[in-house]
């Protein structure tokens, strides 16, 4: 049986925890790994994009990194009530011509009783800047 820790109910440490594991998840860029934080029947809407199963995530994710380089991520607890969490985010990466953006975004998360993600709804925003400008 696959148990991710830590498990639902979130009390505030366990939530700010989950919340940074999946930071230093992504931050590793390794869409194997990031991927098993997920459900196998997972559901995601990502912008514009519909992914279903873990399958899918780490195949999405590859691409993803593929495509934004030098990504860097930090994510910040909103809230959490039981087996959810909303989570504020922003990310920065240059794109294959060496345009810098920082994205912003909101994340809506749902756990089951292994502690693997359900659902995960993203809303995101792209900004370009200048490399002197990162933050990250």
């Amino acid at each position: 049986m696959e148990k991710k820790y830590p498990l639902p109910p979130f009390n505030e440490e366990t939530a700010k925890e989950k919340v940074q594991l999946a930071e230093d998840a992504w931050n590793s860029k390794d869409p194997s790994k990031v991927a098993m934080a997920y459900s196998k029947d997972t559901e995601w809407r990502n912008r514009t994009s519909f992914i279903n199963g873990r399958q899918e995530v780490e195949t999405f994710l590859a691409h993803k990194w593929e495509n934004e380089l030098d990504y860097t991520l930090k994510k910040e607890l909103w809230g959490f009530r039981n087996n959810r969490m909303a989570v504020r985010f922003e990310y920065e990466y240059r794109d294959l011509s060496g345009q810098w953006f920082r994205a912003y975004g909101n994340e809506n998360w749902e756990f089951d009783d292994d502690g693997l993600m359900t659902k995960r709804f993203a809303s995101i925003n792209d900004l370009k800047i200048e490399e002197a400008d990162r933050k990250l």
